[in-house]
């Protein structure tokens, strides 16, 4: 008979989280892209396949979603299970639960939990004493299944990602964090420009060094020869009432036809969304012939339904 204490169960089922992107190895994405190429394809041809049947996803919701709420819950649904959808503010978490409490009791009712939520702390505590996988679907330090989806877009689009050249413009935030764990684990190299103050912090993105990184305070320079130019709104969640301030400090950063000009001609456009145009990113470039955005929010889609696959049933 099967001992279902925490630390049995947790051996058994080979219990594994998705909070930072540097918490799985290249070979591990590899094998992940691969699984989400023949999701995605079997999604384009309405080939059914429903390997997580009978399986519930938590989805636990502390800041507002679109990509992330509609992505999960489809692609759980698409998978052959149920999405269930928890706001922090209907639930007893918003009146005060203990973190630990609720991945106790939630976790003994679903198979898998993806949170959106502010500090990183909060998802690391509920992992900790969760009984299964937990997913991080945003934290104001880290956004692993976006850039997750934004890597699967580029190899799509142009082959592997390695010794290419990444550009990113704007706040040293989430995105530009993971973007930074990204290169140290596929090998390529991030060129950040940020105004000053807004400067990356190497030992808060949870990096093993800065090989993989450089610096400039032109962000025409950083583009310079990119393959690939990003960048995110200048005011993420939790930080509105920097809104004024931070459209002054970043005035200059906004990626329009003349920055992405020093790039290379079949450099790429990305954005997580939602845009602001004419702000960090100018229409004619969101709205131009390098941007994948529709792509890459599309992808979310794909690459997290083989999240999803591998925590719950392991490689395939």
């Amino acid at each position: 008979m099967l001992d279902l204490s925490d630390s049995t169960f947790n051996k058994a089922m080979q219990l594994k989280h998705f909070l930072q992107f540097n918490d799985f190895s290249r070979e591990e994405f590899e094998n992940l892209f691969e699984r989400a190429r023949w999701i995605k394809r079997e999604f384009k041809q309405y080939r059914r396949y429903w390997p997580l049947a009978d399986r519930t996803l938590a989805m636990i919701f502390d800041k507002q979603s679109t990509r992330t709420r509609l992505s999960f819950e489809a692609g759980m649904q698409q998978l052959g299970g149920t999405a269930i959808y928890l706001s922090t503010k209907d639930t007893q978490l918003g009146r005060g639960e203990p973190v630990e409490d609720a991945a106790r009791v939630i976790s003994r009712m679903v198979d898998i939990v993806m949170i959106r939520t502010y500090e990183h702390d909060i998802i690391k505590r509920f992992a900790e004493n969760s009984r299964v996988p937990v997913i991080n679907g945003l934290t104001d330090e880290y956004h692993p299944c976006q850039i997750m989806g934004d890597i699967f877009t580029y190899i799509e689009k142009r082959g592997s990602i390695s010794g290419k050249t990444v550009a990113w413009i704007g706040d040293s935030n989430n995105m530009c964090r993971t973007w930074l764990q990204a290169a140290e684990i596929f090998n390529f190299t991030v060129h950040v420009s940020t105004p000053p103050g807004y400067e990356v912090k190497p030992e808060s993105a949870g990096l093993s060094g800065t090989d993989h990184y450089k610096e400039f305070t032109c962000p025409e320079s950083a583009a310079r020869n990119a393959d690939l130019v990003t960048t995110d709104v200048w005011t993420s969640m939790g930080f509105e009432a920097e809104t004024e301030a931070r459209k002054n400090d970043f005035a200059d950063f906004c990626v329009d036809s003349e920055m992405m000009a020093y790039a290379k001609d079949d450099a790429l456009f990305m954005h997580c969304l939602p845009a602001h145009r004419g702000e960090e990113v100018a229409a004619a470039v969101i709205d131009g012939p390098q941007s994948v955005v529709w792509e890459e929010a599309e992808n979310r889609l794909h690459t997290q339904k083989a999240l999803m696959e591998y925590l719950l049933l392991g490689k395939i």
